[in-house]
């Protein structure tokens, strides 16, 4: 238990040496992220989506075989 107390102190011990960004710079990062996933998001939406329509059309065309 003496252990993870110590390592929870080390972490904050090391987070209080990070430099943080500046809150601008931090806020347009975070834009940044959340487009980028989001624009991921809808891509692999469309694609699973378009994915499923051609499947069926080669189950439908296989189906009669």
């Amino acid at each position: 238990m003496k252990s993870i107390i110590r390592y929870f102190k080390g972490v904050g011990r090391e987070a209080k040496r990070v430099k943080w960004p500046e809150s601008n710079k931090f806020l347009s990062a975070i834009i940044v992220v959340i487009l980028i996933a989001a624009f991921a998001g809808i891509f692999l939406s469309l694609e699973d989506y378009a994915s499923s329509v051609i499947i069926e059309q080669l189950r439908q065309a296989f189906e009669s075989i």
